[in-house]
């Protein structure tokens, strides 16, 4: 028995891709020298020897679990109960709850799985400076992760995005380059300055976009944790288009386990992505949406090809009604696009009946909109009300008991 374990620990040591090579071998030495001692106790008393073996082993796990780096803590984040929106829809609606990872949000996903893709193809080598356009989360995401594996941040972001954002940016080492909001025809772009910015210098652009490790990462990842946490239960996955990444990844992953399962996109208001799943086309973009990192109008690479069931617009009120009645009633303290995308998983609950399982991503938290979302000033300056109840949203829905 004590033999067993020795080897058990032995073999994880030398298979953890997460532990130096000095300190394996450190590790294995002292295994080595611990293996006799160990031995000679066993002659005499059987059971303390079984008991440090086990010990032993319990300490080697620890260890390797201690030295991952914090993005391979990046998978299987909770999926949380909401429970007042289950219980008055008759429905599971689920959170997954995205903004647990490193750096706070489900971008940290598509940022891993870019940089890991760039590094495999040599795109990425030590020192290399990264350059993104982003709204906020994937440029945090990249300098978490580049900043652990020693790369430089460069980010190029839209100057209408939330100072919160901005400041952490620069806290984590980032270049932040702020730059006037422009359409994506026009090249003044916060993209297309990043692409040349990337072309000129040599930099590597991380092109969220249209870069489809974005989407693959969520296919690898995402999906199969959904598919595991609700134990192959799940009807319908809802969730907005910012890259696309999410939903097609997503959705490409359980449609393969389940061709039934519904996908569903919630699209705010001045975003073409309804039209073009609903219509085929990107010409109904009408209105604005205050909603930081989603919104689209365009087909990018990560979203072409992606089959959804329904899509919806939803109202920036409406999914701020969801912020604030999540945050007073369950303690979850989120951002609007993770409000938007409850209203659609919401809605199609209303529309499709109980009994369902229906999962959505809880984007980010609200700690980086503060001065925006949470500012009561700022929220009647662009005429929202904080205070609508929620069945404003719910119309005539009962509870199902």
């Amino acid at each position: 028995m004590t033999d067993e374990h020795i080897e058990k620990t032995k073999s994880a040591i030398e298979s953890a891709e997460n532990i130096p090579a000095d300190r394996k071998a450190e590790l294995l030495d002292l295994l080595s020298k611990l293996k006799p001692a160990i031995a000679k106790v066993s002659e005499t008393h059987h059971e303390d020897a079984r008991s440090i073996a086990r010990l032993v082993e319990a300490s080697a796990q620890e260890t390797i679990r201690a030295q991952k780096k914090p993005e391979q803590h990046l998978l299987h984040t909770p999926l949380i109960r909401l429970r007042r929106l289950s219980e008055l829809t008759g429905c599971e609606i689920l959170g997954k709850a995205e903004f647990m990872n490193p750096a706070g949000s489900v971008k940290d996903r598509a940022a891993y799985g870019i940089i890991s893709d760039a590094e495999q193809k040599g795109w990425l080598k030590p020192g290399a400076t990264i350059v993104e356009g982003t709204a906020g989360n994937t440029g945090i995401g990249l300098a978490v992760i580049g900043r652990a594996r020693g790369y430089r941040t460069v980010i190029v972001i839209p100057n209408n995005q939330s100072p919160e954002k901005m400041h952490l940016l620069r806290t984590l080492g980032a270049e932040v380059k702020a730059v006037p909001e422009k359409p994506y025809k026009d090249p003044e772009n916060y993209n297309h300055i990043a692409r040349r910015l990337a072309e000129e210098r040599g930099w590597f652009w991380a092109n969220q976009f249209d870069n489809t490790a974005n989407r693959d990462a969520h296919y690898r990842s995402t999906g199969p944790e959904i598919w595991k946490q609700t134990e192959s239960k799940v009807s319908s996955f809802v969730a907005a288009v910012g890259t696309g990444g999410t939903l097609a990844g997503v959705s490409g992953y359980l449609k393969e386990q389940n061709p039934k399962i519904q996908i569903v996109c919630a699209d705010p208001y001045g975003a073409a992505m309804w039209s073009w799943f609903t219509n085929g086309n990107l010409e109904t973009n009408d209105g604005d949406s205050i909603a930081e990192g989603i919104g689209q109008g365009r087909v990018t690479k990560n979203i072409e090809g992606i089959t959804v069931d329904q899509a919806y617009r939803i109202p920036d009120q409406s999914g701020l009604t969801i912020v604030y009645q999540l945050l007073r009633e369950e303690g979850l303290f989120l951002g609007l696009s993770s409000g938007i995308n409850v209203a659609g998983a919401v809605r199609f609950a209303k529309e499709s009946g109980p009994r369902q399982t229906i999962v959505t991503v809880l984007c980010d938290s609200g700690h980086k909109y503060q001065s925006t979302l949470f500012n009561r000033d700022w929220l009647a300056s662009n005429h929202l009300d904080p205070d609508l109840p929620l069945q404003s949203i719910l119309g005539g829905v009962e509870i199902v008991l």
